[in-house]
């Protein structure tokens, strides 16, 4: 096996039209509260997996859900993808708390997500 391994898919974005009915929707399928409830954002802790619910797409405008792996190093991760074939999407950035989310698209334009946490 070469280069980094990941931490497996831990954080799955889903972009929604109506953020108050899919987060009672969202509850009720998952059992449990939002964690984080916000105008651009809500989050769910469910069996060690993160849901993530986003308005309108969000700001990488998604049209479908997204699965994150999770990395140690993501620079070194989208480098390793990119120089198999994947298409940089979103370069990463810092979206609070010290997190980095950068996306990409795989062969079949596929977006895939990449999350480190520092």
């Amino acid at each position: 096996m070469t280069g980094s391994t990941t931490q497996g898919i831990k954080t799955v974005l889903h972009p929604v039209s109506d953020l108050a009915a899919a987060t009672a929707l969202y509850t009720a399928l998952l059992g449990v509260k939002p964690m984080a409830e916000g105008d651009y954002y809500v989050g769910f802790e469910a069996e060690g997996q993160q849901i993530g619910l986003v308005p309108n797409g969000g700001p990488q405008a998604m049209t479908s859900p997204v699965a994150y792996w999770h990395v140690l190093d993501i620079e070194a991760k989208l480098a390793e993808v990119t120089a198999a074939g994947a298409t940089l999407k979103d370069a990463p950035r810092d979206v609070g708390g010290g997190r980095l989310v950068a996306t990409f698209t795989d062969l079949d334009g596929n977006v895939l997500g990449l999350i480190q946490d520092r």
